[in-house]
């Protein structure tokens, strides 16, 4: 919950140029020392920008079931190179290209599929492959690739659109489907966009709290684009009734989904701080909800609060053990990744961006999170948080306007200029906390939630009249 005082796809990139090949399937003879399909099918889709392109493969059985397969293909240009992949192993040498299975995802029974991808660069041009073996067996098929010639505009940061936005004016009306696309979150149109809310504390303690009226109050009168939703695991919390559990989460996702608004299911762990400890809860957990709300557009997922107590290289494990459970109901939703030092990219560990930098998740449409509380936070936790945006997407799960305790004064000027900083970057954050516990962090005066009563300002903490000042203004969805 808090950070201690520490020393320093459902749509491709309409911007670039698009490109598919389907590759048919085959009845070639596998080598005898492997186990391969005797038909596959290939399909093989890009997104592409001046220098760099995104490539999402589909990879599909048509013959005999295999456990553990090797894609492997050639590119058609010297130039073209593979930088980072997800939901494989991949490595090239020259122009030959080849992705191994990982642990989840390896078995694949006759009519079964898996998709991964990754980021590339080209220089001269970025044709796209013709021919692809599974397990050394030809997938071949008649099919010519359309990529067109790249832009020279900009990467996936760059605006698309050519259609008008959906009606209605509420976020998800306006944004739609969320995805990754470089170091931003972007909308339905692939423009970057900015969500701006609030958190719950425990819905252990103050599920009073999240009613119609409260609810109504964040959506109407605060303007709040997000409901992050503070599931605790521990502390009297998902750990003590599963089942009991889910239903409130999933209670609340439906609640933000009728007023418009985003709901980031927060799997809340701090204690212990190794989320390891964790991992069949959330996978269980993860498993629930991600089937239950595939179909929602505005479900994001935060797969462990704050991680401390361990390595990157634990915190990365936990991840690409529990990302792949929600791919398998929900392939398109944006997940969000603890990072180490309570969510502090490290720094309050005393290290930095670098080790998720230099080692990120092997998975598509990931974000990262930074947690910071104003009082206690301050400029050298600014610096890095610029510098590493400029690398990795960032999302802002949970910050304080006081001390790390969640408690204390309000810290007007740092708070002021963490907010300024996450605008002019774009950068999503949600406050804790929208409720009326009697502690500095809480946006409601206590005893609040015993009433009906939430809009206005005379409800209102002196954190809460900062925070809901800030997020009244207009969010200017770019839509162009």
């Amino acid at each position: 919950m808090k950070l201690p005082a520490r020393p320093s796809r459902r749509t491709l990139l309409m911007a670039g140029a698009v490109g598919a090949l389907t590759v048919a399937a085959s009845a070639a003879v596998p080598p005898a020392d492997a186990q391969a399909a005797t038909g596959c099918a290939v399909t093989y889709t890009t997104s592409s920008w001046t220098g760099g392109f995104t490539a999402n493969i589909t990879i599909k059985n048509l013959g005999d079931a295999v456990d553990g397969w090797t894609l492997g293909f050639a590119f058609p240009d010297a130039g073209q190179r593979v930088g980072q992949g997800w939901s494989a192993t991949w490595s090239q040498a020259g122009a030959a290209v080849t992705a191994r299975s990982v642990s989840w995802n390896g078995a694949l029974a006759t009519g079964a599929s898996t998709s991964i991808g990754f980021n590339g660069t080209w220089s001269a041009a970025n044709p796209a492959p013709t021919a692809f073996t599974l397990n050394g067996t030809a997938c071949t098929g008649a099919t010519t690739p359309t990529t067109p010639p790249p832009p020279t505009t900009p990467p996936p940061t760059t605006p698309p659109p050519t259609t008008p936005p959906p009606g209605g004016q509420t976020p998800v009306a306006i944004n739609g489907q969320l995805r990754v696309c470089g170091v931003n979150l972007c909308n339905q149109y692939g423009r970057p966009i900015q969500l701006r809310g609030m958190s719950t504390h425990g819905i252990q303690w103050f599920a009073r709290c999240y009613n119609d009226a409260s609810l109504d109050a964040l959506a109407d009168d605060w303007r709040a684009d997000l409901l992050r939703i503070a599931m605790y695991v521990q502390e009297d919390g998902y750990e003590t009734d599963p089942a009991g559990f889910t239903n409130r989460v999933n209670a609340l996702v439906d609640e933000a989904e009728q007023r418009g608004m985003y709901a980031l299911i927060d799997f809340h762990t701090l204690t212990p701080g190794d989320p390891t400890y964790n991992l069949d809860r959330a996978k269980t957990f993860f498993a629930a909800v991600s089937a239950r709300n595939a179909a929602k557009k505005n479900v994001i997922y935060e797969i462990a609060n704050e991680p401390n107590g361990v390595s990157w290289a634990t915190i990365k494990s936990y991840a690409e053990q529990v990302i792949p459970v929600i791919r398998a109901n929900d392939p398109d939703a944006v997940v969000v990744v603890g990072t180490r030092g309570w969510s502090s990219l490290g720094v309050s560990d005393g290290s930095n961006a670098n080790e998720v930098i230099d080692n990120p998740v092997n998975a598509a449409n990931v974000m990262y999170t930074f947690h910071f509380y104003a009082a206690s936070h301050r400029d050298n936790y600014r610096a890095e948080v610029e510098r590493a945006a400029a690398r990795l997407p960032l999302f802002v799960t949970e910050f304080g306007t006081v001390d790390y305790t969640g408690d204390g004064g309000v810290d007007v000027a740092s708070s002021n200029a963490w907010i300024d900083l996450l605008d002019r970057l774009k950068i999503s954050y949600a406050n804790w906390t929208y409720s009326d516990k009697a502690e500095g962090s809480a946006a409601l005066r206590p005893g609040t939630c015993a009433g009906s009563t939430y809009t206005g300002p005379g409800v209102l903490t002196e954190s809460g009249a900062l925070i809901r000042d800030r997020i009244r203004t207009p969010d200017n969805f770019p839509t162009a």
